[in-house]
């Protein structure tokens, strides 16, 4: 080690949080729905894996077996292929130039006849034979054929000289509820349009529609293979529903572990007495003689305003709770009620510390939000490591 090394009481402070991703976790996690599904697994990292790396994470999955991964946009597969992936990547959305879909070996959702006659020409030029899946709109009312002549217009494609249609898909709407109602009939429109589409073509292709939430409790929905993205990372679809809805359904006994934990540490101490304001707005005024806590975390980095007099984070294994106003940069907690805490102590955001856990699914709770959103939002400016 270099003798000028700087001393831990004169390190730089860094604006943010610290995102440990546990890549084990994430192996286990596929290696469970392998297992429960018992089909090819299409691994979903998407959004730079939802905040955990997308590199990274998909080199992961790819050593635990991932027959696919699926992103986005072009350019978020170009980057996976830069760090040397070599996996099958189906790019769900992009549809724009069809040159990165040859350079760089990705295979397109085709949702239109127009971006289909776009793929087929330019693999004419080429002379090659390109791999599509085309997606079907049975409800999302988003992307995919979904006219009334979707049979011809998918048969047309699969007509095309240059394109084979490898497979078929299509995207739940809220399989993420016990009353699966509306699920079942978008999967009886999608095998309508399969089987009628395997008569008239005769050339097999991979189907598939389950995301997570139906990977865990539609076994129906999983066809030729799943698609499974949030329950990769180790969170549940199940604890997003929405005031009203029905009851969280039976799933099988899977066991998900959390990939991320999100930490930061103690910036400042502040000794405040009782009746004064913390941050902006004076929306909390401690009511005793107060330690407060200065985090260098705010809103700037991912951690929700929404937050702000209504979340805790972990201290020595205790609870604080969130004091006064998010800010762009801090965030305050009142320490207590926790004894001897120090500046640099370590702050948990997200994760376990001691016995207590800080789950994804809380914060987003009580910022109003889902788990995804809160993991995106955090892990994707926090200053990410891997453990």
């Amino acid at each position: 080690m270099r003798g000028d090394t700087p001393s831990s009481a004169h390190r730089e402070v860094h604006r943010g949080a610290v995102a440990e991703i546990d890549l084990e976790a994430v192996a286990r996690n596929f290696r469970a729905v392998k297992r429960l599904a018992d089909r090819p697994v299409i691994a979903v990292v998407k959004a730079d894996a939802y905040g955990h790396g997308a590199a990274e994470v998909s080199r992961r999955l790819s050593a635990a077996g991932a027959e696919y991964l699926a992103v986005a946009f072009t350019s978020e597969a170009i980057k996976l292929r830069e760090a040397g992936i070599q996996t099958p990547i189906l790019v769900l959305f992009d549809k724009n130039d069809p040159v990165d879909f040859f350079e760089y070996d990705l295979i397109p959702v085709i949702h239109d006849l127009g971006t289909a006659r776009r793929m087929s020409r330019e693999a004419g030029k080429r002379n090659l034979t390109l791999d599509v899946h085309v997606k079907i709109d049975t409800g999302m009312g988003r992307l995919g054929f979904n006219s009334r002549n979707i049979l011809k217009e998918i048969v047309a494609v699969a007509g095309m000289d240059h394109l084979r249609v490898a497979g078929l898909m299509s995207h739940f709407s809220d399989s993420d509820i016990a009353d699966t109602s509306y699920a079942e009939r978008q999967l009886k429109s999608f095998h309508a349009v399969r089987d009628t589409l395997r008569k008239k073509t005769k050339v097999p292709f991979l189907c598939h529609m389950a995301n997570s939430a139906a990977t865990l409790s539609l076994k129906s929905a999983h066809l030729d293979a799943v698609r499974p993205g949030l329950i990769l990372y180790g969170h549940s679809p199940f604890q997003q529903s929405a005031v009203g809805r029905s009851a969280v359904p039976r799933t099988p006994n899977v066991k998900l572990i959390p990939a991320m934990k999100v930490r930061t540490e103690i910036l400042s101490l502040r000794k405040l007495r009782t009746g004064t304001p913390v941050s902006y707005g004076r929306t909390f005024i401690t009511r005793r003689n107060s330690v407060i806590g200065v985090v260098p975390v705010g809103y700037g980095d991912g951690y929700s305003r929404a937050l702000t007099n209504a979340m805790d984070v972990l201290v020595r294994g205790k609870r604080a709770p969130v004091v006064g106003r998010v800010c762009m940069d801090l965030v305050m907690v009142d320490v207590t009620e926790i004894g001897e805490v120090k500046e640099k102590d370590e702050v948990v955001l997200i994760g376990k510390q001691g016995n207590e856990e800080i789950t994804a699914a809380e914060m987003a709770a009580k910022s109003g939000t889902i788990s995804y959103e809160t993991l995106i939002s955090l892990g994707s400016r926090a200053r990410r490591i891997y453990v």
